[in-house]
């Protein structure tokens, strides 16, 4: 399975809500969409926390040469 984007997952997202709050969905449908929503949820969540973390490396890295450089 291909990685799925954030981006892409937000627009899926925007859509199952305007969906929803436009009461354009059938009930036999919306358990369904209420699963993807969560699983969609879950996928950017994750993507957050691993930029945060990747951000946090380069940061400290920089931090750390910035402090051995002035020496």
């Amino acid at each position: 399975m291909s990685e799925v984007k954030y981006s892409k997952s937000i627009k899926k997202l925007e859509e199952i809500i305007e969906k929803i709050e436009s009461e354009q969905i059938d009930v036999d449908e919306l358990a369904d969409k209420v699963k993807e929503a969560v699983s969609l949820i879950k996928i950017c969540k994750d993507k957050i926390e691993k930029a945060e973390l990747e951000v946090k490396k380069v940061v400290d890295g920089f931090a750390g040469q910035s402090v051995r450089g002035g020496d």
